[in-house]
């Protein structure tokens, strides 16, 4: 029979470990002149496997991103990346660093949760997917929360519709941005406002207020969103539905370069009303009307049934349902002139 006291002297030894632990990795830090940001940097590499992509995340620049993998690469006699042609790859000796950078920033983390906790404050982290267009809905819905509770830390994707869903049903998310449901998770939903779609073109005097007639689509060209994209879908369900002859295609990766795309006057394209305020006004752009138009769908703030919300991520599910109409008309009552 085991004494009561073998598991109070397990437990007492379970906590020194994890002080020497964190003492440990503190003395390397500090005698291998490693900072928290170049650990952090080089996680990102190695999970994005691309400095450019760790640059956009970390709103930095690509060279400063470069400089500080290269001061945390001087650390170390052994290689921790290899760059074949213009690709970035990482060496097996790299994995395991990125492995022990994750646990000494995860400790940290806990650290200043905890402090955040002995102040009476909400701690944790709220991780949230969004679909690229969700990058004009989301932060008016995040703003106020981040104010009332500055312990939390925020943890933003923003990508197309496929990865956001890959990463709902991975469960690598607490809540998943979206205008389009997904059909096969079961899932809890949040509807927040209207998205409604227009065909879009260049500020045009002379077009003014008339409809486009089926017979000109055979001679304009249509700028399309990616494969995944939840616009790109809901632009070729529109064409089919309606047996548009197009011809001329052009394809873009993100709502803005296809923005930019129609202002230039290279195409006409189908987009969300939402990120085209400030180009509406000032007459940069002018939604096309024509038969069938709007598409109209809501943004949601979805999650999975399955999913068991952090204290953080149930405080903002209660945020929004308690300040989504006030968000809406202070932010989003322009969209009801459209």
């Amino acid at each position: 029979m085991i004494d009561a006291g073998f598991f109070e002297a397990q437990s007492k030894r379970n906590v020194l470990n994890k002080i020497y632990l964190y003492l440990l990795c503190s003395a390397l830090i500090n005698f291998m002149n490693y900072t928290l940001n170049q650990l952090g940097i080089f996680l990102k590499i190695v999970q994005n496997q691309s400095i450019t992509k760790t640059a956009e995340e970390l709103y930095m620049t690509q060279p400063a991103v470069s400089i500080q993998l290269k001061n945390f690469q001087n650390q170390f006699s052994i290689p921790l990346t290899e760059v074949v042609g213009r690709k970035i790859y990482i060496t097996e000796f790299g994995y395991q660093i990125a492995k022990s950078a994750e646990k000494i920033l995860n400790e940290v983390d806990a650290l200043n949760y905890k402090t955040s906790a002995f102040k009476g404050e909400l701690s944790g982290r709220l991780h949230i997917s969004s679909v690229s267009t969700g990058q004009y809905v989301l932060p008016s819905f995040l703003s106020g929360f981040t104010n009332l509770h500055r312990g939390v830390d925020l943890n933003i994707d923003v990508t197309n519709k496929l990865k956001v869903v890959e990463s709902l049903e991975q469960n690598e998310v607490d809540f998943a941005l979206v205008s389009v449901l997904p059909k096969k998770l079961k899932i809890y939903q949040e509807i927040l406002l209207p998205n409604r779609l227009f065909l879009i073109g260049k500020y045009d005097r002379k077009i003014g207020k008339s409809s486009l007639k089926k017979s000109s689509f055979e001679s304009i060209s249509l700028i399309f969103r990616e494969q995944g994209s939840a616009t790109r879908d809901a632009m070729n369900d529109f064409i089919t539905k309606n047996n548009l002859p197009v011809h001329k295609r052009i394809q873009l990766v993100s709502n803005e370069a296809v923005k930019q795309a129609v202002m230039a006057g290279i195409g006409y394209s189908i987009m969300p009303v939402i990120g085209l305020k400030y180009e509406l006004k000032n007459e940069e752009l002018q939604i096309i009307p024509i038969k069938g138009l709007p598409v109209t769908t809501s943004w949601r703030l979805i999650w999975l049934k399955s999913k068991k919300l952090s204290p953080a991520a149930k405080a903002y599910l209660e945020f929004v349902r308690n300040e989504k109409e006030h968000i809406i008309r202070e932010k989003f009552e322009w969209i009801k002139e459209y």
